[in-house]
């Protein structure tokens, strides 16, 4: 764990004696006080006395839900515009952060967009998988939910925890303070990516995070997206046909488990349920894998020495393929909004003992399906762009320079 500062002692400038001592023998160009101040892997931990969002801190209501039955599914992003015209007409700056994932718009106020706008922002979703809204101080929690209840009818998640302001079941919060234990050691790496609670019949798809306290300017706490486009896409045309004739079992056991272990509530008593290995967006018709480490427990229909093999193996490209990824960087007020049809995400460690606290909110999709006549995101982009098509035999010499 990098070593922190409390709020009171960042920094202390040399007195005028011990600043001539140590600069004595020291040529005149090494002699000059720094115009910053920096120690490395020092930050400073924010007071929170007198806490604006007290009201959005988490509880765990002990209450039991009904199971969930299939409501109807329609996707906004089908109405928006292709080229983003809507949306994009009061940017200041749009920019991609890597050629398969990831986002960021500057000049919109997430408050404010009207309804052509966000169908643009579904449609951008569905695209390009994750987009970051910087400094959005307008969207409050209410603002949060309209938008969400525009995209679809809002998930309730069964054990984590809700604002304690009532009427707020439908938000998870996002809360570690100095007092959370680390549990770093207590998962593998490649079990904390996960798409949300993809054992549902309809499991999420348009999701926003909203950052309300978080770790300052390099203190840790970023999140990572992993395009599941992407990760279809790394496979060859072999392995592709051979999944898309298979489907798996997301089960919400574990996470039940450990929420009563805890000492929590179980809202609603855990499910079971199978999906497709690789689905279909309904906006792009991109095919995309739909595999979840946090939350597959078997692939159906082969032997267990195969489907164990195929879940490392799938585990293997979502942790370790880098053009899948994108990583942000939170700053306060700042917004992710992401499609977890088609992404995976996973949260870092390393940011003790500052706060994190954010809040999610989350609709539900359609029951995943897959489309024989699906087309690959790579292969459009690649033909749309004229650029060179990926070679996926193995054949050939390369020398790695990077």
């Amino acid at each position: 764990m990098a070593p922190y500062l409390q709020e009171q002692s960042f920094y202390q400038a040399p007195t005028d004696e011990t600043y001539q001592l140590a600069t004595a023998n020291k040529p005149r160009s090494a002699t000059s006080l720094p115009a910053v101040s920096y120690e490395p892997g020092r930050t400073i931990v924010e007071s929170h006395v007198d806490y604006e969002y007290e009201e959005l801190r988490p509880k765990f209501p002990d209450v039991h839900w009904e199971p969930l039955i299939e409501v109807a599914a329609s996707d906004r992003g089908i109405d928006g515009d292709p080229r983003f015209r809507n949306l994009l007409a009061e940017a200041s700056d749009v920019f991609d952060y890597t050629p398969k994932i990831g986002t960021e718009i500057r000049g919109i106020n997430l408050a404010l967009l009207t309804d052509p706008q966000k169908n643009d922002l579904a449609r951008l979703i569905a695209t390009r998988g994750v987009v970051f809204f910087r400094g959005q101080t307008d969207f409050d929690i209410d603002t949060q939910r309209e938008l969400g209840q525009y995209f679809g009818t809002l998930h309730r998640h069964a054990t984590t925890s809700v604002p304690r302001r009532p009427g707020l079941e439908d938000v998870h919060v996002v809360y570690t303070d100095e007092n959370s234990k680390d549990m770093r050691a207590a998962f593998t790496p490649t079990f904390l990516w996960h798409s949300d609670v993809t054992y549902e019949i309809q499991p999420p798809s348009y999701t926003s995070l909203k950052l309300l306290s978080g770790p300052p300017r390099g203190g840790g706490g970023d999140t990572l997206w992993a395009s599941q486009y992407a990760a279809y896409d790394a496979m060859s045309p072999n392995m592709q046909k051979y999944l898309e004739g298979l489907t798996a079992l997301h089960s919400a056991n574990v996470q039940a488990e450990g929420s009563r272990a805890l000492g929590r509530p179980v809202r609603r008593d855990p499910v079971t349920t199978e999906h497709p290995l690789i689905r279909t967006h309904p906006v792009t018709g991109w095919k995309s894998l739909f595999f979840n480490p946090g939350f597959v427990t078997k692939i159906v229909g082969i032997p267990k020495t195969e489907s164990d093999a195929i879940i490392g193996y799938l585990n293997e490209i979502i942790a370790t393929t880098q053009e899948l990824h994108v990583r942000f960087q939170w700053g306060k007020n700042d917004v992710a909004f992401w499609d977890n049809r088609i992404c995976n995400h996973s949260a870092s460690y390393g940011f003790a003992p500052h706060r994190r606290h954010a809040v999610r909110v989350a609709c539900h999709g359609e029951r995943p399906v897959l489309d024989p006549s699906g087309t690959s995101q790579e292969e459009e982009l690649n033909a749309r762009y004229n650029l060179p098509k990926v070679n996926k035999d193995g054949s050939g010499q390369s020398n790695y320079n990077d």
